[in-house]
């Protein structure tokens, strides 16, 4: 499988998507849990709302840590969040992000289709440094990057995958 190099510049993303045997109303709780990712997820330790939510243009801290990098913590509003569609938020100035998650749900069949996309920049995050310096390496960095978050992305949605199958197993 050949992989794209991009720019960091560029704002590359990565999606990842799973079949999920239980209706879309099963799996939506897990979407708007800011938490639930920490239990899949080896970055992702866990969030705290700066306001009220989960709500359309609502404020959350996340924290993170990576060996390589340490721990860190970022600020994400809400940006999207359509009921059992879409929940999306943004990492720091929305005009101009670190990065963007989303999940995308949707029917399919007597279950769900779930879709989890990942667009990193266009704005500094704590990949730049590294790129700062080594540039001639950026292609390599950003690829290495993204491809700890798909892993990361693809625990996230199978672990909900199981959660939601096993809620819905004991609710039929």
């Amino acid at each position: 499988m050949a992989v794209e190099m991009v720019k960091y510049a560029d704002g590359p993303t990565t999606s990842v998507e799973v079949h999920i045997d239980a209706p879309p109303s099963a799996v939506w709780p897990l979407l708007c849990d800011i938490n639930a990712p920490a239990e899949f997820s080896q970055e992702f330790q866990g969030a705290d709302w700066l306001d009220d939510g989960p709500a359309l243009g609502a404020t959350f801290r996340g924290r993170n840590e990576h060996k390589v990098v340490g721990e860190w913590s970022a600020v994400c509003k809400v940006t999207a969040m359509d009921h059992e569609r879409a929940f999306e938020w943004a990492v720091g100035d929305l005009d101009h992000p670190a990065s963007r998650w989303r999940f995308d749900l949707e029917p399919d069949g007597e279950g769900s289709m779930l879709r989890f996309t990942a667009q990193i920049g266009p704005a500094p995050s704590g990949l730049t440094p590294a790129i700062e310096r080594m540039p001639d390496r950026e292609e390599d960095i950003v690829a290495k990057r993204m491809g700890e978050h798909n892993a990361n992305m693809r625990r996230t949605i199978e672990g909900y995958k199981h959660l939601a199958e096993e809620r819905q197993a004991g609710t039929s």
